[in-house]
């Protein structure tokens, strides 16, 4: 089982290209580093893997075959601002019980609160969210996760639960994970390699 990018190129209807030739090979267990500045693509290409966004040249593929299109999608992105990802309408039981129903053990490593379950989103704080978010994506047929820049709003405390839950929960179930971060020592402590996007701008 892989996820696998071969050959992706993108670019806005005919401008210039952001980036191309992008290939990567994830396998179960496996966390690959992308790195870059600021507007090279790297949260695009994330959005291209998971399936949120189509390339214009290169295709991905999921076992060697398309990524689905319904049902339960193997691959979950993990955006940087938890409030873009969620409906503001909802109470935070129904958030967290729209992909499926979180077990105790995942609820208890993220540090999410019971309390929290029957609160509106704005009644929570950006870290407490984006548990909520991460909780969300670490389903029972999640195979890969991708990370995009998923703790940089979060104080070093809560950067480091967040990391620590998502870890334990990875290494149980042979998760592969994208990570996109800025932070250096973040990336060398978690990552078996790292993509630099600058050798494809």
């Amino acid at each position: 089982m892989q996820l696998e990018a071969k050959d992706i190129g993108f670019r806005y209807g005919n401008g210039p290209w952001l980036f191309q030739g992008v290939n990567l090979t994830l396998e179960p267990g496996e966390i690959v580093g992308i790195t870059g500045p600021s507007g090279c693509g790297k949260t695009t290409f994330c959005r291209i893997l998971a399936g949120f966004e189509t390339p214009v040249e290169g295709t991905v593929t999921f076992n060697s075959d398309p990524l689905p299109k319904k049902g339960y999608h193997p691959v979950q992105l993990i955006f940087q601002h938890p409030e873009k990802a969620i409906n503001p309408r909802w109470k935070m039981h129904k958030i967290l019980n729209e992909g499926w129903k979180p077990n105790k053990e995942v609820l208890e490593l993220l540090g999410i609160d019971r309390e929290w379950l029957e609160r509106w989103p704005n009644e929570l704080s950006g870290g407490e969210l984006q548990r909520f978010c991460v909780a969300r994506a670490l389903g029972p047929n999640t195979r890969f996760l991708i990370a995009d820049e998923m703790t940089t709003m979060l104080d070093a405390i809560t950067q480091a639960q967040i990391w620590h839950a998502v870890n334990e929960i990875a290494k149980k179930r042979k998760m592969g994970i994208v990570v996109v971060t800025h932070e250096s020592k973040l990336m060398q402590r978690l990552c078996q390699r790292v993509i630099d996007f600058n050798d494809f701008s």
